[in-house]
C-alpha cells in the first residue's frame, strides 16, 4: 500500500483513521492507576507502553497474531518488593522490561547496598512523558513515546535515562532509542539488559534462530546440556530447567548485530538489532515450561549473572560523571510469503 503523504491527503478526515496513540490510565485490577500509551502504527505493528513500568513495553501485537508472553503478576510499581527474588511478584513480562541499572541478573551485596533480582528499573516512574504524531517528510509519517526515568539515591548513583520508542506508518518496526546519562559526580556501576518475551503463537514447536555464525556459551551445566539445540523451540514440557545462552553476534556495517527468530507456520519472521558497541551481549533465555513458555531474546551490557559477579568475570560497566552512553534496538516483522 502507498503511504505516501501525497497519496493519503484528502481520502482521511484525520491520520488517526490510519495510525494512532492514546494515552489512557487503568481503572481495575493489579495495574489501577497506571498510566499507559496504546501504540498503533496502521500497517500491522500494536504494542502498549508502561510509562509507569520505566518506559516498558507490555502487550504486543503484529496483524493481530498475539506476540509476547504475559505473567499473571503484573502489578503498579507501588507493588514492588525489593527482597531478593520477589521482583517476580510484580514482573508482567511482556515485550520490553528494562533490567537495571545497577544489577541485572540475581539479588547480591554491592556497593553497601542489597540489590535485587534485575533492579530497580522497571519499577521506576517516567516524568516528562511526551507522545507525538507527525510527517517527516512527504513519506514518513512517525509516532512516537518518549520519557525520562532518574535513577536516583541520596550519597548514591544519579542516573537518568531518557527513552525515545518510535514506528512509522508502513515500516513494521519498533525502535528503541535510550541515552543513560550520569547526572552525578561520581563514577557509577552501570547495568542495562533490554528483557525481551516472545511466546505463542510466534513461539511454537517448530520456530527457530537464524544467526550467523558465532560463539554461544552455555550459562552453566543445565544449558549445556541443551546447547546442540539452542536455537530449536519445542512443545511445552513439564518441569523444564529454564536455559540461558550468551551469544556474541559480529556486527554489520553499520555497528548493529542481530538474529532472527523465524516462524515458518505463521510464515512470520522477527529480527532483533542492537548496537553491538554499547550492547556486546545477546542474551537467550529458553524456557518451555507449561504456562512458562517463553523465549527471552535480550540485548544488554552486561551477563544476568549480578552486579558482583559481572565485576569478577571483568564484563561490568561503569559510566563517568558527566558521560551519556547511548543504546539502540530495533525490532522488525517480515511476512515470508507463502
Amino acid at each position: 500500500m502507498d503511504f505516501s503523504r501525497k497519496n493519503i491527503c484528502g481520502k482521511v478526515g484525520s491520520m488517526r483513521q490510519l495510525a494512532s496513540i492514546r494515552r489512557a490510565v487503568l481503572d481495575d485490577g493489579k495495574g489501577r492507576n497506571m498510566r499507559i500509551v496504546d501504540v498503533d502504527n496502521g500497517s500491522g505493528l500494536k504494542f502498549t507502553v508502561y510509562p509507569d513500568r520505566g518506559m516498558d513495553i507490555g502487550e504486543a501485537s503484529y496483524k493481530g497474531i498475539p506476540l509476547v508472553w504475559l505473567t499473571p503478576a503484573c502489578g503498579t510499581p507501588e507493588e514492588y518488593e525489593p527482597e531478593q527474588f520477589n521482583w517476580l511478584r510484580s514482573w508482567g513480562g511482556g515485550f520490553l522490561t528494562g533490567c537495571g541499572l545497577l544489577n541485572v541478573g540475581g539479588p547480591c551485596e554491592a556497593g553497601g547496598e542489597n540489590h535485587s533480582l534485575h533492579g530497580r528499573l522497571s519499577h521506576l516512574k517516567a516524568c516528562d512523558l511526551n507522545t507525538d504524531s507527525k510527517w517527516l517528510d512527504d513519506e514518513t509519517f512517525e509516532l512516537t513515546v518518549s520519557g525520562k526515568v532518574i535513577h536516583s539515591k541520596v550519597f548514591g548513583e544519579n542516573l537518568q535515562l531518557t527513552r525515545k520508542i518510535a514506528v512509522q506508518l508502513g515500516v513494521n518496526a519498533v525502535v528503541i532509542e535510550d541515552a543513560v546519562e550520569n547526572c552525578g559526580f561520581k563514577e557509577t556501576p552501570f547495568m542495562l539488559l533490554y528483557h525481551m518475551n516472545f511466546s505463542w503463537p510466534l513461539v511454537n514447536e517448530n520456530a527457530h534462530i537464524d544467526a550467523p555464525e558465532h560463539p554461544v556459551t552455555p550459562q552453566n551445566d543445565i544449558a549445556a546440556a541443551g546447547l546442540s539445540q539452542w536455537n530449536r523451540m519445542s512443545l511445552p514440557v513439564s518441569g523444564f530447567a529454564e536455559q540461558v545462552f550468551y551469544h556474541d553476534l559480529p556486527a554489520d556495517e553499520n555497528g548493529m548485530a542481530g538474529l532472527k527468530l523465524v516462524n515458518p507456520d505463521l510464515k512470520l519472521a522477527m529480527k532483533i538489532t542492537y548496537s553491538k558497541a554499547t550492547l556486546p551481549f545477546m542474551v537467550q533465555w529458553k524456557q518451555m515450561g507449561q504456562g512458562e513458555y517463553v523465549l527471552g531474546l535480550e540485548p544488554g551490557n552486561c551477563i544476568p549473572e549480578g552486579q558482583v559477579n559481572n565485576a569478577s568475570k571483568g564484563v561490568l560497566k561503569t559510566i563517568c560523571p558527566g558521560e551519556v552512553i547511548r543504546h539502540k534496538v530495533v525490532v522488525a516483522f517480515e511476512d515470508l510469503g507463502q
